[in-house]
């Protein structure tokens, strides 16, 4: 049996770095839904918040890499993020973060098509609190459901 301090620090850890960890590990442990529900969007956070401030100098490292090595801007997965990104802006990406992206990959991608820090802190916001009621809820449903 795992310390409550142990269970509440997987179910953040996993947050910061897959957000689909959060619910499954705190339904699996047998936590509640709303001390689930805040670990895992304070996990995101975390990570979009840390992220988000390295951000800029990453991007131009990675730049600068790029050049070095004359390495092509463009590949099929970044050009399909500019799709969604032009299409539905930082909704989308935020929208798609916790389920297809991660919050660190998420958080890059927004930082790489140059949205401001607030508006990438502000949407991840809300993203991390409507994904991480869904799949809480539908992790501590089915772990109910199996356990029964």
């Amino acid at each position: 049996m795992l310390h409550p301090v142990a269970k509440c620090a997987s179910v953040f850890l996993l947050s910061t770095v897959k957000f689909l960890g959060g619910p499954l590990a705190g339904s699996s442990m047998g936590m509640g839904f709303w001390p689930t529900l805040l670990l895992t969007v304070a996990g995101m956070m975390t990570s979009v918040f840390v992220f988000s401030g390295v951000g800029r100098a990453w991007v131009r490292h990675r730049q600068q890499q790029r050049r070095l090595r004359r390495a092509p801007v463009f590949s099929k997965r970044s050009r399909n993020i500019i799709k969604v990104f032009r299409r539905f802006g930082m909704g989308g990406i935020a929208f798609l973060t916790p389920v297809l992206l991660s919050p660190i990959g998420g958080t890059v991608i927004a930082t790489l098509l140059g949205v401001p820090r607030q508006r990438i802190l502000l949407h991840m916001l809300w993203s991390a609190v409507l994904w991480g009621g869904v799949l809480t809820l539908a992790s501590s449903r089915i772990g109910h459901f199996l356990h029964h």
